[in-house]
């Protein structure tokens, strides 16, 4: 075995004017770094060339045969015969040829690689790339520098092994490790050696990151339009925005075009936030007209404490979300809001300004109201806490309200209050004085309703609460671990005065319901129309089970209102309410152990020994990507669905995913879905059917499918909306892929 030892490129053109005294020395073996080191060479670093036989001149050339070795630094060559040329800096080799070059690994017959600048060639070689697993074979890699390499008539693929389950093959393929983006020029994506999408150009991003380029098609079937095809262009304009351009083709409408922009940022005076999608499809087949659709979002300070932003959303006719909604929720979307606001916020207060009215999108079988439009609206609000002890606050409203239908005006509206808390270990009390005080101007166009003879109604309504409560706490424990169990009774008192309100309009103004969040309350309505009138006390008892590091292991809550006299204000022309007690509202939640977890609350009308109301859900988790989900959501004789869903393990590869939603009194079934998911190392297969109510009397039955290629994009996939169905649908709900940035 002979070694040699060439100095660094730095010395090598000195050195090359003088004789060679000694150079041999040895060598001690190369280690690879397991961490990718960065991708320039140790100028400094010396050549070490070793081989079983080395001749030739060392100031000029040298040919290494059997067993060649060629290192420098972070590079380093193995083959049959090597051929070193001192002065050009550069190597010949032929004969299983093996590379390392910054953690790549390359193999091939022949090579020529300049040791400075890293440009040179390989031929018939196999390749893989550290930094993204990619690997691959081809005719020649041609290395432009130490972090660039072109691919010619090659593949790639981030499958292990020799023949790859997917693999795109390219006449010329880019890989630039130093911009995280790998180009082609024409490509075919094969997968199981099968062709399945041909483009004339490709860009991906090698580390998984997002990058421009077009993304695999979205295809699906739906009983409504038929076979769905979208084609998405991604844009990644800068780190802080992008776009998605998607031509989608409908079977049975046309051809629709749509783009989506997202934006975050920030400015000198402050941050801004946005987002628009846009949807349009000329002369639908179907509809015998355009389509188009518009929703778009955006939040901007204008200066320290000055803000302003709008939400838009409109859509073509009535129809468009039945006949393009893909989930029950979109599709039940009917009154579209259109706003523009502004705020301008202080230290104790804060004042907004807007906008705002409605697009209502009518249900042919169920009548859709239209909400006031708000032209304009000021809020001003302002309040300190612990003045004195005090807490006070003031809210100011002024308010234009217009209907197309209905009797027009303005409101005014202020509410003061006052509040004293004494808060101490253990209990709290807290008295406090409201008053809600209106003023209304009507339009003309009101006079002869015999209900608004008065053009100018006012309305002055006070209310003094009291709300106390305890705390309890004892060392516990719950299904074996220790905890501390907390018991927490509360009062809350509210007294509001009788005030005659028929007489005034009803331009935001709604019943709040009756729910845990809204026990506390003083007023059983919302908006500012109606003050109700009330003598009540609400109890309620809470108890938690807290776990050492501060984490609710149980809550249960137990609450009732207790009315003193009659309810005479109503939203409408109904007898005063006159109950002694309201309905009990109890809820239970919590994770019971690690693999079980429940949420409940209900409605319970002891007077009629009957249930109002129920929520109930119950979520199994015994390990990774298994989850079961079982629901009911019930309201005397309104509704009564039960829901269940799951992700379930059916092999070591094959996943099965479901969910339902069945209505118990109209005997049919709201929503379903089911699929199926299947895992290989590199590649994910989704393929599954929903169904879903779209109006009181249609339903859609879209079907999806999704071939996800890990590692070419983290968008690709065909069906490419199946994994936001799936995670949206089924809570709990764990991707089989690896995440990607």
């Amino acid at each position: 075995m002979s070694w040699f030892t060439a100095p660094p490129s730095s010395q090598r053109r000195a050195f090359a004017l003088s004789a060679l005294a000694a150079a041999l020395a040895a060598v001690p073996g190369h280690a690879f770094a397991q961490k990718r080191p960065p991708r320039v060479d140790d100028k400094n670093a010396p050549t070490v060339l070793r081989a079983e036989h080395i001749e030739g001149r060392p100031e000029r050339e040298l040919t290494l045969q059997r067993e060649a070795v060629v290192t420098r630094d972070q590079t380093k060559l193995n083959a049959d015969t090597a051929c070193y040329k001192m002065v050009e800096d550069e190597v010949d080799a032929s004969g299983k040829v093996r590379l390392w070059r910054f953690g790549d690994y390359y193999t091939g017959d022949l090579l020529k690689l300049n040791m400075e600048t890293g440009r040179g060639f390989v031929l018939k070689p196999t390749y893989k790339i550290a930094t993204s697993n990619g690997q691959g074979k081809a005719e020649r890699v041609d290395f432009i520098n130490p972090e660039e390499a072109v691919v010619v008539d090659g593949t790639y693929s981030t499958c292990e092994g020799e023949n790859p389950d997917w693999y795109l093959k390219s006449s010329t393929l880019n890989l630039d490790t130093g911009r995280d983006v790998g180009t082609g020029g024409k490509t075919i994506v094969y997968f199981k050696n099968v062709p399945i999408l041909g483009t004339p150009a490709i860009s991906f991003s090698l580390s998984g990151a997002r990058r421009s380029g077009w993304l695999a098609p979205t295809v699906g079937f739906a009983s409504k339009n038929g076979l769905d095809l979208t084609m998405p262009y991604y844009v990644n304009i800068a780190p802080n925005r992008d776009l998605t351009l998607y031509p989608r083709y409908i079977q049975r409408r046309g051809l629709q075009l749509g783009a989506n922009g997202r934006y975050i940022g920030e400015t000198a005076a402050g941050s801004y936030a946005g987002e628009t999608l846009i949807e349009y499809l000329p002369r639908d087949r179907l509809y015998k007209g355009d389509r188009y659709a518009l929703t778009s979002s955006h939040l901007q300070a204008l200066a320290p404490g000055l803000s302003y932003g709008w939400n838009v959303r409109t859509a073509s006719d009535d129809d468009y979300p039945s006949d393009f909604s893909k989930t029950v929720a979109s599709s039940a979307e009917r009154q579209l809001l259109r706003e523009i606001y502004s705020e301008y916020r202080g230290e104790y207060w804060n004042l907004t300004a807007r906008a705002q009215n409605y697009q209502v999108l009518q249900d042919p079988t169920l009548f859709v109201p239209r909400p006031y439009d708000r032209l304009p609206s000021l809020n001003l609000h302002v309040g300190r806490f612990d003045v004195g002890g005090f807490d006070w606050a003031v809210d100011a409203e002024l308010t234009r309200f217009w209907h197309p239908d209905q009797v027009r005006g303005n409101r005014a509206v202020v509410v003061p209050q006052l509040s004293y808390p004494f808060i101490r270990p253990g209990y709290f009390i807290t008295p406090k004085l409201m008053l809600h005080a209106s003023a209304y101007q009507l339009d003309d166009n009101v006079v002869s309703n015999s209900q608004f003879k008065d053009r100018a109604p006012t309305r002055a309504v006070p209310t003094v609460s009291v709300d106390s409560g305890l705390v309890f706490e004892r060392d516990a424990k719950l299904f074996g671990r220790a905890v501390t169990q907390t018991l927490e009774p509360r009062l809350f008192f509210v007294y509001t005065p009788y005030r005659e309100q028929s007489g005034l309009p009803l331009f935001d103004t709604a019943d709040a319901g009756f729910t845990l969040a809204q026990l506390f309350s003083e007023n059983r309505f919302v908006g500012a129309d109606r003050i109700g009138d009330t003598k009540q006390v609400t109890a309620a008892l809470t108890s938690r089970f807290l776990e050492p590091s501060g984490a609710e292991r149980l809550r249960l809550t137990f609450g009732q209102r207790y009315y003193l006299t009659e309810q005479k204000v109503q939203l409408g022309a109904t007898s005063p309410n006159t109950p002694s007690r309201s309905d009990m509202l109890l809820a239970a939640a919590g994770r019971i152990s690690e693999t079980w977890g429940f949420d409940s609350a209900l409605q319970y009308n002891a007077s009629d020994r009957r249930m109002i109301s129920g929520n109930y859900s119950l979520q199994w988790q015994p390990g990774p990507k298994k989850v079961l989900n079982v629901g009911q959501r019930n309201y005397r004789g309104s509704f009564k669905n039960t829901e269940v869903s799951a992700q379930w393990p059916l092999s070591s590869r094959w996943y099965g995913v479901g969910r339902i939603n069945y209505s118990v009194l109209d005997k049919r079934i709201i929503e379903s879905l089911v699929g199926l998911e299947y895992k290989r190392d590199c590649w994910v297969f989704r393929m599954g059917a929903q169904r879903f109510v779209t109006t009181a009397k249609s339903v859609s039955t879209p079907i999806f499918f999704q071939l996800e290629l890990i590692g070419l994009s983290s968008n690709l996939g065909f069906g490419s909306n199946a994994l936001e169905v799936l995670s949206t649908k089924i809570p709990g709900y764990q991707r089989l892929s690896p995440a990607t940035r």
